[in-house]
């Protein structure tokens, strides 16, 4: 699929590129081929391919998405990420919130895969939590919710992670939600079928024609 194919596919949705394993030139590279949105795993990642960035003047909006380790906190706040899709646990948010002197758009990541490996709330406490992270951490402004499909080759399995996470965000839509973060390079069409209006691609998009 070739980068053509996969921003028809995406028209719909927002295009978040998952860029750790690709540098600074070749991420310049894709925001003048017309993305503009890119999601880093790594704070320290996220960091210095910004800092290489500075003076090129691109309007890019970076996400974060990776795992957030408690000593990478202050840096993660001083990279102003647009998104920090990756709000795993009500003790991690409350840690970013006090620290924080912006509001901080944020995603609550879902385990609707029930996967030891993930990080992410259990779906059934994460109405609960997204409620209790919003009335307590006043500096994290939630907009929905983020999730990784099922690491199977089951597709019932991974589509049913899917619709665990769409349905999360269905009931929290009354609260404010308007994001749900789902889908990577190996499932995102089945996440769109599924409801997903952001997707986070890596390499589908960096090794496409």
């Amino acid at each position: 699929m070739n980068l053509e194919q996969i921003l028809e596919k995406a028209k719909n949705v927002r295009l978040v590129a998952a860029s750790k394993y690709v540098n600074a030139e070749i991420i310049k590279e894709f925001y003048y081929k017309g993305l503009s949105e890119f999601g880093e795993n790594q704070v320290k990642a996220l960091s210095e391919k910004k800092e290489i960035l500075k003076n090129e003047n691109l309007a890019i909006k970076w996400h974060f998405i990776g795992t957030l380790q408690s000593n990478k906190i202050n840096l993660l706040i001083k990279q102003r990420p647009i998104l920090w899709q990756s709000c795993n646990s009500l003790k991690l948010a409350h840690a970013v919130n006090k620290r924080l002197d912006y509001t901080l758009d944020t995603l609550l990541e879902i385990n609707s895969a029930f996967e030891e490996s993930k990080s992410g709330i259990e779906p059934n406490k994460a109405l609960e939590e997204y409620l209790q992270i919003k009335e307590e951490c006043k500096n994290l402004n939630l907009k929905g919710v983020m999730c990784i499909g099922t690491h199977s080759n089951d597709v019932k399995m991974i589509q049913k992670s899917f619709e665990t996470t769409y349905k999360i965000y269905e009931n929290l839509q009354k609260y404010g939600a308007n994001i749900c973060s789902m889908g990577m390079s190996k499932d995102f069409e089945l996440a769109l079928k599924c409801g997903s209006n952001m997707l986070r691609l890596g390499s589908i998009l960096f090794k496409s024609p």
